[in-house]
């Protein structure tokens, strides 16, 4: 009889060698590593596998300094004072953007329980409602839509870009704004001069000299943060948790203070009335919605990592309360900003231009700059790098794990791509790529509806990497119930897709006003299609009666299950069960 940690130690070491035993060495190819999960035939590796109890480093603060990161942000700091140039009321904006985090935090959460739960990440998880095969459709969606976003957060900070567009129906806050406006100014603290370099670039160029700098630097900076593993990225939010909202909270007090507490926002009365109001309000909020809609099919890849299986609920309260304050700030700072210059700036980055000639004030630029700029390169970490990382390691699991992935869209998204062009010039084609986000939200309605709703959170791990499985659903692998929620959802919205890359297509008013709450329509109507599918023509062979997670069998030790099951257990659980079997020594 072994001593419990004992055993698990053996384990974990045994399992270690298993995951990296060579079996056809490349000098390109990923050696091919034995699994305990996928069937000889099907190659994978050790980031694709569920993930072992000893890199289960999530706990509650991991997810609440995620949420720091994702969103105390330039972003979200511009959203709330972007409503009120639409015409609606500074309450407004404060209650639009609360709707809107709940909007994005119940999703988020309930999907977030697959990756707490079963440790997979969602291209894998995926394959249960949409079909082995299906599954890559979802996965090459979303793998574009991070890749794009990536370079083109990239390239905001690249060519300082700073830009509110709105129009009668929704608007649009450029995302990361300025990151390389934030390193102009860190530049110029230390050399002012640097604010008049000379430009040598010719104007199809979409930059100058300058901007070139700026951007290449900002890539500089950017890129080892990319190869942090996901379970070691709660060190990069703690440093930011730590640095950049205290930043946000002086600066908001700073320009306050020098307002008098006046602000003009706040005693503005609404400019618009009636049934336009109400549309007005429903597509802000969608806007605001649908900026952090991926999250809600991108979050099993970091809840995969909770070592509690409860800790991603402290989501809820988190994603709400930190959105909203943070536009607040961002309202209560633009308000100040008119009183005192006369003009109101909607980004920290406009204040803290401010300071340049101010004495004492290129030092406090140098530091503010540089926080703002660590908040921005952190969310492209983690909101497309990851994710993306996760997509191309499912579809190339020989070419490709998650550091190779975040440098392969390292290299395209920040310079294949060319993304300073398409900011500059490529307006078209930033529309089409926003609309092209209405493929999120039957994705995600789909996951959630799939794993609480029709399997009864009881899914059969091993069999998501078997491409003959129960996940099969027939001939082509193809769950057609999730093709038709996917598509009846999806179609009604081209016209408006169309529409949003050549605004001469017309568009009937019905159509316009269907597309200002697309997210909202999107998430619900896939729901309620999935389910009636399933109630009607249920895939029965899916349907177990309880989670198999494939860690009952650890390297030839089967785990007996008395009367509950390992999925509702965590890391520390299966120890406990493992200390209670007799292990024979040649099993480890």
């Amino acid at each position: 009889m072994f001593e419990g940690l004992e055993i698990r130690q053996r384990v974990s070491k045994s399992a270690e060698k298993a995951r990296l035993r060579v079996v056809q060495p490349s000098s390109w190819k990923i050696p091919k590593q034995t699994s305990s999960i996928a069937p000889p035939d099907v190659w994978t590796n050790v980031d694709m596998d569920p993930v072992p109890p000893e890199r289960r480093t999530w706990g509650k603060g991991a997810f609440v300094t995620y949420w720091v990161s994702d969103l105390v942000t330039i972003s979200t700091w511009s959203s709330g004072s972007a409503i009120i140039t639409l015409g609606l009321t500074a309450t407004d904006a404060v209650l639009i953007t609360l709707v809107a985090g709940i909007c994005n935090a119940i999703p988020t959460v309930l999907n977030g329980a697959i990756g707490a739960d079963l440790h997979v990440p969602f291209p894998i998880a995926s394959r249960a409602s949409h079909g082995y095969w299906f599954s890559y459709f979802a996965v090459v969606s979303r793998g574009i839509l991070a890749m794009f976003w990536f370079g083109v957060h990239t390239g905001y900070g690249g060519t300082c870009v700073s830009a509110v567009r709105s129009d009668k129906n929704c608007w649009i806050v450029d995302k990361a704004v300025s990151v390389a406006d934030e390193k102009l100014q860190m530049l110029t603290a230390i050399w002012p001069s640097f604010a008049t370099l000379p430009n040598h670039l010719p104007a199809s160029a979409g930059l100058t000299t300058a901007g070139m700098i700026a951007y290449f630097l900002y890539w500089v900076i950017q890129f080892p943060l990319l190869l942090i593993p996901t379970h070691k990225l709660q060190y990069l939010f703690w440093i930011k948790t730590v640095l950049t909202p205290p930043v946000a909270v002086g600066m908001t007090i700073w320009v306050a203070m020098r307002a008098g507490g006046n602000g003009a926002f706040f005693n503005k009365p609404s400019q618009v009335h009636g049934s336009e109001r109400v549309w007005l309000w429903l597509s802000s909020m969608t806007s605001i919605t649908g900026g952090y809609s991926t999250l809600a099919v991108n979050i099993p890849d970091f809840s995969r990592f909770s070592k509690d299986r409860h800790a991603h609920y402290w989501q809820i309260p988190t994603i709400p309360v930190l959105k909203t304050l943070t536009a607040l700030m961002g309202i209560i700072s633009a308000s100040a900003a008119q009183q005192i210059w006369g003009s109101p700036y909607w980004t920290p980055v406009q204040i803290i231009n401010k300071w340049q000639d101010t004495p004492g004030g290129r030092a406090a630029a140098f530091f503010c700059a540089a926080i703002w700029l660590l908040s921005q390169v952190s969310v492209n970490v983690s909101a497309n790098a990851v994710s993306f990382a996760n997509d191309i390691t499912t579809l190339a699991p020989r070419w490709f794990n998650v550091r190779r992935g975040t440098i392969l869209v390292s290299v395209i998204g920040s310079w294949a791509l060319c993304p300073w062009i398409i900011v500059a010039s490529g307006k078209a084609f930033l529309n089409f790529m926003s609309a092209y986000a209405i493929f999120m939200a039957p994705i995600a309605g789909i996951l959630f509806t799939d794993y609480w709703l029709v399997k009864q959170r009881h899914y059969d791990v091993p069999a998501l990497y078997n491409p003959r499985g129960i996940y099969r659903y027939g001939k082509y692998g193809t769950n057609w119930r999730a093709v038709a929620a996917t598509f009846v959802t999806i179609i009604p919205l081209l016209p408006a897709l169309a529409n949003k890359v050549n605004p001469k297509i017309h568009l009937a008013s019905g159509l316009k006003n269907l597309f200002t709450i697309n997210w909202l329509y999107g998430f619900f109507l896939s729901i309620a299609i999935y389910y009636f599918l399933n109630l009607f023509f249920p895939a029965k062979q899916t349907l177990i009666d309880k989670t198999i997670t494939g860690f009952e069998y650890v390297e030839g030790i089967e785990v007996v299950q008395e009367n509950y099951s390992i999925a509702s257990n965590d890391g520390a659980e299966l120890g406990k069960v493992l200390e209670s079997k007799t292990v024979p020594m040649s099993a480890v």
